[in-house]
């Protein structure tokens, strides 16, 4: 039994679900870009108060390794936030959590791609499902869409973040062998640098918005449970069950981001958003019942 990672994971993704669900709340009280750069700050100024003697005990590993360290945090905190952000203006925060459950799909598809890595037909079933479950909500329930191609921007832009974690889950496997709390210090550090040139553009494009005291709570929730907890968390999971495997559990997140959305926001649940997840949870039972053997 992998216990500690079931719970690992769970818990990931209970803080992600929340993390549309701020991006929602942000709206009207903090900007995507600025948003994105203040909770990079926060979690910054947070991990290396408390982790300084450890990551100058890994800085000449760090070195060594800077280039991947610096795509995970591009890829994976940088793109992958920012596109969720601004997501969720044009979209609701219902739609950008059930379409997460299209990463699993993805991170199946460039493991087999790349790495020819081992998979089941009962995990082929289940990243069907979520495909199908995704693909359901970013066209509203409404196949007829899918003959038109019209897409709603928010849902479009989702797909950026969609792709950015993805590649990010993936690329995990060439992080190097430091400890857990440099692993999540540099990339967050390189995130918040990487972060100030889309500040500038919303400034210059007169779209910045300072947080006021709800756009601070925002940033405070993210830079602590979506960034920190939250990425730490899905780290250990991927380190004890695999990529492909631990990548399933985002299925949760649209169970908890919709349950959320629904409570917080008050947000109206759809029959497909229903079916949706009926398929994201189906999806994630049968995959991991059905993974093979030496998994």
């Amino acid at each position: 039994m992998h216990r500690t990672a079931y719970l690992s994971l769970v818990i990931a993704t209970l803080a992600w679900g929340g993390n549309a669900v701020a991006g929602k709340l942000a709206v009207g009280h903090v900007s995507p870009m600025m948003l994105t750069f203040c909770r990079w700050f926060v979690a910054v100024a947070i991990i290396f108060a408390i982790s300084m003697p450890q990551i100058r005990k890994d800085w000449p590993v760090v070195k060594k390794n800077l280039p991947i360290l610096t795509f995970l945090g591009i890829m994976g905190y940088v793109f992958f936030n920012a596109a969720i952000y601004t997501a969720v203006n044009y979209t609701t925060a219902i739609n950008v959590t059930v379409e997460q459950v299209l990463i699993p799909m993805l991170i199946f598809v460039m493991n087999f791609a790349l790495f020819r890595m081992k998979v089941s037909w009962a995990q082929v079933l289940g990243f069907t499902l979520t495909f199908v479950g995704g693909l359901i909500t970013a066209v509203h329930g409404d196949l007829n869409t899918l003959m038109t191609l019209t897409v709603n921007i928010g849902d479009a832009i989702m797909m950026i973040a969609i792709v950015s974690y993805a590649v990010y889950t993936v690329a995990l496997r060439w992080r190097p062998p430091i400890n857990w709390r440099t692993l999540m210090a540099v990339p967050a550090l390189v995130a918040m640098i990487f972060s100030a040139p889309l500040v500038l553009w919303e400034y210059s494009a007169d779209r910045l918005i300072w947080p006021d005291a709800t756009g601070w709570m925002v940033v405070l929730y993210t830079a602590v449970f979506a960034s920190l907890v939250a990425q730490v968390l899905y780290i250990v999971g991927v380190e004890k069950i695999g990529p492909n495997r631990a990548g399933l559990f985002i299925n949760l997140i649209p169970v908890f981001g919709t349950l959320l959305s629904v409570t917080l926001v008050g947000e109206a649940l759809q029959s497909f958003h229903i079916v949706a997840l009926a398929l994201a949870l189906g999806g994630i039972a049968i995959a991991e019942w059905g993974k093979p053997a030496s998994v």
